[in-house]
C-alpha cells in the first residue's frame, strides 16, 4: 500500500449532529448551558485569531465565517463555516492555542462554550470529550480526503495537458 492514498469511507466523512456530539447527562448538559456566551460580529470582524489562547468551543449560529491560516509564510483560505458548525475542537481539545483566523464574512451570532466549562463537564462525564475527540478525527479525515482528492484532480489536469 506504500504511495496510495487511502480514500475516507463516507461513513466516517458526514458530521455527527451537535445534539449526538454533546450528548451528556442532565447536570453536565445544564454546567454548559448555564456557561455559554452569545457572542455578535459585524461582517469583517474577527471571532479568534491564530495562534492566540483558545476560549473555548464556538457553535455558529447565523452568518458565514471564513477559515483563513498563515502556513510557511503564505496566508490561506482553508475554508468557510457556516450556522450548525462547532469550530475549534483542535484548540479546545489540544493545546488550547486557535490553529486558524475565523473572520465573519456576514453579521452574524456564534455561541462560546468557556473552556472552564468544558473542562468541569469533562470530569463530570469523560465520555464527551472522547465524543468531540472522535469529532475532531473526522474533521482531519474529512480535510484530507478534501486535500487528497484536489491533489489528485490537479495531477489529472496536468496530465491530460
Amino acid at each position: 500500500m506504500q504511495g496510495m492514498a487511502a480514500v475516507p469511507h463516507p461513513q466516517h466523512n458526514s458530521k455527527h449532529p451537535l445534539t449526538q456530539l454533546l450528548e451528556c447527562p442532565p447536570e453536565t448538559s445544564q454546567v454548559l448551558g448555564e456557561s455559554a456566551r452569545s457572542l455578535q460580529f459585524d461582517e469583517g470582524e474577527c471571532v479568534f485569531r491564530q495562534d492566540e489562547t483558545c476560549a473555548g468551543l464556538y457553535l455558529l449560529v447565523s452568518g458565514s465565517y471564513a477559515r483563513r491560516a498563515d502556513r510557511m509564510g503564505m496566508h490561506m483560505l482553508l475554508s468557510t463555516g457556516a450556522p450548525g458548525e462547532l469550530v475549534e475542537l483542535a484548540a479546545a481539545l489540544g493545546d488550547k492555542h486557535h490553529t486558524y483566523t475565523l473572520v465573519a464574512k456576514t453579521t452574524g451570532s456564534a455561541l462560546l462554550l468557556p473552556l472552564v466549562a468544558l473542562e468541569n463537564a469533562f470530569r463530570q462525564y469523560p465520555p464527551l470529550r472522547m465524543h468531540l475527540l472522535e469529532e475532531l478525527a473526522r474533521e482531519v479525515s474529512r480535510a484530507y480526503g478534501a486535500v487528497w482528492l484536489l491533489r489528485m484532480s490537479k495531477l489529472r489536469r496536468a496530465r491530460a495537458v
